[in-house]
């Protein structure tokens, strides 16, 4: 099988070298031109993936037409924020037959729409009723590093679930199958959301208390959209909700993680987005996920004042206060 991975950043190019490692013919569209020459001509990804060897099945390319054309399987690692005009340009080019697999988190800011939805939209249905949804607990360094990693894959079929599984397992990446593809695409959306308040947290002073009382009350937040969208609630329990929830909040790794210590610590978040390479995509689901709340009628303060800090003005510290001085409420709302 040939196959086109769409999107160079660190964790595109470290799922295209692990199929390229299995011995797959892989084709990596990025976009910036000194990163294709960087792979092309180094086998490194210098600017996203640095100190990572490219296994030389891997090939780079700026032209989608090339990655794309004649691909059995095509998988997706663009940001969120840009993958309809993506798909849209891939469109003509995805063969009929191709499996599409996503490893896309977000929700689209103006459409509040999560991408499986888009793909659902966009896609033909002899593609979108059998694409796979990939998404759990992996930073990309630890990944390429081939340290020991389990992750979900959910799609509508079992039996393209059970063939990414195949495709995408090695003894360090650990592959489990599932159907709940709308709790699998909040999770792994809504998790960054609450990691920029544990890095606020964390930037602010706090402690370990106030760490492990925002996952908790993250994980609710999440676990209620989810479940007022169709999701299953059980999968908040999983890998893609619980597992990458910790992963995203605690680990030094995380991208989301870090613009919030430093928002913690009184920097700017333009300041913030400006000094970084890389997408932290927390900071814009957290006004989608504000605006979709609204929209849905869902309680979700930690969520809302994230949005508050990032898009109004409020202070951590004034946030932080106001949702400790919430009225009382019971822990467990039953349905």
């Amino acid at each position: 099988m040939k196959i086109a991975v769409i999107g160079g950043g660190s964790w595109g190019t470290t799922l295209a070298n692990l199929l390229a490692c299995k011995g797959f013919d892989v084709t990596l569209w990025v976009f910036e031109e000194e990163v294709c020459r960087q792979i092309s001509d180094g086998r490194e990804n210098s600017t996203y993936l640095p100190g990572i060897r490219l296994s030389g099945n891997l090939k780079a390319t700026n032209r989608l037409e090339d990655a794309i054309g004649g691909k059995g399987l095509v998988l997706w690692v663009t940001p969120s924020h840009i993958a309809r005009k993506m798909l849209k340009e891939a469109l003509p080019l995805i063969s009929s037959d191709a499996l599409m697999v996503s490893a896309t988190k977000g929700i689209e800011e103006e459409s509040l729409k999560l991408n499986s939805e888009i793909i659902n939209e966009l896609l033909p249905p002899e593609i979108s009723e059998k694409a796979v949804y990939l998404s759990g607990p992996s930073f990309a360094r630890e990944v390429a590093e081939k340290q020991p990693t389990a992750v979900t894959a959910a799609s509508q079929s079992t039996e393209a679930a059970s063939k990414v599984q195949d495709i995408f397992s090695t003894p360090y990446f650990r592959v489990y199958s599932a159907t709940d593809i709308v709790g699998l695409e909040i999770g792994g959306s809504i998790k960054n959301v609450i990691a920029l308040g544990a890095g606020i947290s964390d930037g602010l002073g706090f402690g370990s208390n106030a760490r492990a009382a925002l996952i908790t009350r993250g994980l609710a937040e999440m676990s209620r959209l989810g479940v007022k969208m169709g999701a299953q609630p059980l999968t908040f329990s999983g890998l893609s909700g619980l597992g990458d929830l910790v992963l995203t909040c605690t680990g030094d790794l995380s991208r989301n993680r870090t613009v919030g210590l430093r928002l913690g610590r009184g920097e700017k978040i333009e300041d913030i987005l400006a000094d970084m390479k890389m997408v932290a995509e927390g900071v814009k689901t957290a006004k989608a996920a504000y605006n979709l709340s609204q929209k849905l009628g869902i309680e979700m303060p930690i969520t809302t004042k994230i949005y508050r800090i990032l898009y109004e003005g409020m202070a951590p510290r004034t946030a932080v206060a106001a949702l400790m001085e919430r009225e009382l409420k019971e822990e467990i709302e039953l349905p």
